[in-house]
């Protein structure tokens, strides 16, 4: 299902610090495709709103999430370089439940085209986790699904994500046809979404510190982009296409200080332009027999300090900020897609600043049986907060 998800940046290095050389800049970021439905557009005052604002909303058929009632929602959030952007989020509600709770579920993306976020994907067979995602609402909770990679899939950044994450929960909580504007709110996610979902906990004390959750739980999280980085060059890797959709997400986010395009080759170029729409089997089918050295217009790596610190500010590993709300947390201890060691020093500093915190490792090495293996207690763990009993802590 989810084999490689978070490789995302051990091959990216390999592009970005040949990316990096001095050389004259010509190419600019290629940016997906815009959604041709205005729903998507931004209004032109966007920048007088606030974070979490609503922008517009709208009811959608729920299609094949029977015994749902459906509704997307346009908000304001933040980009990394704090300027305005419009996000979306979709929500579905349990039929025959008055005022659930919510659970912001932040889906496996992993892709650069705007078709492969959730408000797309949710209905168009992308979204590799849509069964997954729905057991909230078997449980007659409402979920909220946000395009958490922002209005350019800036797939890899990861600060970006936690702010539309939590501006998402914000936005929701303000349309009063939902009813969700006094439930008590949890944050999940696995993978990139858990990345997400992490971020999100630890930003929220400064960047959303009027929202309140009553919980998160977060699995196989990529928490040091750097060091996955330096794990591997140029060698092929059959998950070489979301690397470089990672390093192409992030050029995305970060133009002036990540300049990758400027230094791909011939092949590089095409590839870039070949692969700018798409989602994450298309890009893992033909990457599988490419790698960075096809790529790249040099083969020097590991140089470039502004690569360095973009992945490190897109690390929760070196992010200072604590969760206030409960957080369950789990890790394959011998994970080989998201390595332990990061989560295992976040989880300890967390537990050091008297965060609420319910760590889990597991003796396993593949990343989604770990993901199956952890979910069932995570989503008992947000019943017990919805039900409003004390988060448990083994720090």
């Amino acid at each position: 299902m989810h084999r490689v998800p978070f490789r995302i940046a051990i091959l990216l290095l390999s592009v970005v610090s040949a990316g990096l050389l001095g050389l004259p800049a010509n190419a600019q970021p290629l940016y997906p495709t815009p959604d041709p439905d205005v729903f998507y557009a931004p209004p032109a005052d966007l920048a007088a709103l606030q974070p979490g604002d609503v922008v517009r909303t709208r009811k959608i058929d729920t299609g094949p999430y029977v015994g749902t009632t459906g509704w997307q929602i346009a908000f304001r959030s933040t980009n990394s370089m704090n300027k305005p952007v419009m996000g979306i989020t979709t929500v579905l509600l349990p039929n025959g439940v008055k005022n659930p709770p919510l659970v912001s579920y932040q889906a496996l993306i992993n892709s650069l085209g705007t078709q492969c976020n959730p408000s797309r994907s949710l209905f168009n067979g992308e979204l590799q986790d849509a069964v997954g995602a729905m057991l909230p609402i078997g449980r007659g909770w409402a979920i909220s699904l946000p395009d958490y990679l922002g209005p350019t899939s800036a797939y890899g950044a990861a600060r970006l994500s936690g702010m539309m994450t939590l501006d998402s929960v914000k936005a929701v909580r303000k349309v009063s046809e939902l009813g969700l504007g006094d439930s008590p709110v949890a944050l999940a996610g696995y993978s990139g979404g858990g990345m997400a979902t992490a971020w999100a906990a630890a930003l929220q004390p400064t960047y959303a510190p009027d929202l309140k959750l009553a919980g998160v739980v977060a699995g196989g999280v990529p928490a040091d982009l750097e060091e996955m980085a330096m794990a591997l060059g140029f060698a092929p890797h059959p998950g070489f296409g979301l690397a470089f959709a990672a390093a192409m997400g992030l050029e995305r986010e970060y133009p002036d200080r990540l300049p990758i395009s400027d230094q791909l080759n011939e092949n590089g170029l095409w590839f870039r332009e070949f692969t700018h729409d798409a989602c994450r089997r298309f890009l893992l089918f033909h990457g599988v027999f490419r790698n960075a050295e096809q790529m790249a217009a040099s083969k020097s790596l590991m140089n470039s300090p502004e690569a360095h610190a973009v992945l490190r500010e897109n690390s929760l590993r070196y992010f200072d900020g604590v969760p206030t709300a409960p957080m369950y947390l789990w890790q394959g201890r011998f994970d080989e897609m998201t390595f332990f060691p990061p989560v295992a020093e976040v989880a300890d500093r967390y537990c050091k600043a008297g965060a609420k915190l319910d760590f889990h490792p597991y003796e396993i090495a593949e990343h989604m049986t770990t993901a199956v293996a952890g979910f069932v207690d995570a989503w008992n763990y947000v019943e017990g907060r919805f039900r409003g009993e004390p988060a448990p802590s083994n720090c």
